[in-house]
This record gives C-alpha cells, sequence and structure tokens, in this order.
C-alpha cells in the first residue's frame, strides 16, 4: 500500500486508550494502535502522536465539580505523560524507536520539546509522542494537536475517534444522520460540529492544514488514511455527505 503522506500528526483521544473499560489503560487497545503504526511508519511516512488524558483525568470536568480550572487542566497535562510513556512502551515493543516530549518539563521521564529535536527524530524514523498538552492551561489537546502539526509542517492531522466520521446529528440517537464526506473548515465553525474545538479549527485553517476523522478501532485504517483512501470525513475540502 502506497504512501500519500510524507508526515502526519497523529490525535489520539485519552478516552480511546481505555476501550471499554471505563476508566484507565486497556493494553490491548495500546498493543493494537502500537502494531499498526508501527506498519504505517515501515513505509516511510514519519508520524507525530499527540495523546489526550480523558482516560485518567478531565480538567474541564473536574474544573465544573470546583476545581480551579488551571490547576486541573494543569492535572490533566501530566495525565496524558502517563498516556504517552505507555505508547512509547508499546510501540518500541513493536520495533520502534520512540520519544516522548512534553511541554512541562520532566527530565527524568521524558524530553523537554524542543522543535528541531522533534523534526530531527521524525527525520531519522523515530516517532515522536508529544505529552502535557501545550503546557499552557485553558488549551485542549486538539488545539495542542493542531499547534504542534503546524510547528513540525504536518500534511494532515489524523483524528482517530470511536466513530467514523463526523455526522450532521448523533448517529447515536439518529440513526437517519449522514455521514460527511468531506467539510470546509468555515461550514465546521459556523455549525459549532465539534469535529475539534474552534482554536484548533481556525489554526488548521490558517495554516491550510487537512484533518482527516476516522473509527481508530476499525483494523487497518490508519494504513487506510496514510494511503489516502477516502475513510471517515476529511476536514478542508468542499462539503459533501456520503
Amino acid at each position: 500500500m502506497g504512501q500519500a503522506y510524507r508526515r502526519i500528526l497523529l490525535k489520539l483521544s485519552g478516552e480511546a486508550l481505555m476501550g471499554d473499560l471505563g476508566y484507565g489503560i486497556d493494553p490491548t487497545i495500546v498493543q493494537n494502535i502500537a502494531q499498526e503504526v508501527a506498519e504505517v511508519i515501515a513505509g516511510g511516512t514519519q508520524i507525530a502522536i499527540v495523546v489526550g488524558g480523558g482516560n485518567i483525568f478531565r480538567g474541564v470536568k473536574a474544573s465544573a465539580a470546583g476545581m480551579d480550572r488551571a490547576t486541573a487542566d494543569y492535572i490533566g497535562m501530566i495525565a496524558t505523560v502517563m498516556n504517552a510513556m505507555t505508547l512509547q512502551d508499546a510501540l518500541e515493543q513493536a520495533g520502534v524507536p520512540t520519544r516522548v516530549q512534553t511541554a512541562i518539563a520532566m527530565q527524568e521521564v521524558a524530553e523537554p520539546y524542543i522543535r528541531r529535536r522533534a523534526m530531527r527524530h521524525l527525520e531519522k524514523g523515530r516517532i515522536v509522542v508529544f505529552g502535557a498538552g501545550s503546557g499552557n492551561p485553558f488549551f485542549t489537546t486538539d488545539t495542542t494537536a493542531a499547534l504542534r502539526a503546524a510547528e513540525i509542517d504536518a500534511d494532515v492531522i489524523f483524528k482517530a475517534t470511536k466513530v467514523d466520521g463526523v455526522y450532521d446529528a448523533d448517529p447515536a440517537t439518529h440513526p437517519e444522520a449522514k455521514r460527511f464526506e468531506s467539510l470546509t473548515y468555515n461550514h465546521v465553525l459556523a455549525n459549532d460540529l465539534r469535529v475539534m474545538d474552534s482554536t484548533a479549527i481556525a489554526l488548521c485553517k490558517e495554516n491550510d492544514i487537512p484533518i482527516v476523522v476516522f473509527n481508530l478501532f476499525e483494523r487497518g485504517n490508519i494504513s487506510r488514511a496514510v494511503a489516502g483512501e477516502t475513510i471517515g470525513t476529511t476536514v478542508g475540502g468542499s462539503c459533501a455527505v456520503s
């Protein structure tokens, strides 16, 4: 299978790593992700990953329960580092050299985020997992994904989720909901479609970075997306429904 992209940014939610557990990390899910990413990188595509922390701690939820928002967000950032280290271990067991870089200094377990060093790792065929978000409270890991993608000159953001794209209504409660094959940035922003938060979408629009949303749990989807196959929903083109 060919490779349509030189360098990609893969965005994984923390929730994706817990599978059906309801909390924490499902080792089988992490191993499956690592195996598929290993297959892709063997084809020559450079891969960076941004991972969330919602399977361990959600800052927004804690803030709603009365915790100081900035403190809650910092705790959430630390949770993402736990996920990043878990991914690193699984990727290296799959035979792929991996580096974790964090936006909050944790020198005993990870490198600090340094853009040029990250790009050098990618050029050498290593995977770079970005942890601790952007290092700033009030910003989501979606925004971090858009920011890092722009910084490392990624061709595309792959947002791997639990659903197979973006719909015009919640498919869980609206069986007649239609899936979009493609969307413009402006349509996503104007209709508040929640593909990513508005700051992330605006960053992608300004830097002309397309976003492909697809189902992480369908085996082979990462490889298909890298090959340029039409799967899920692409944000950045025209609007079309399937």
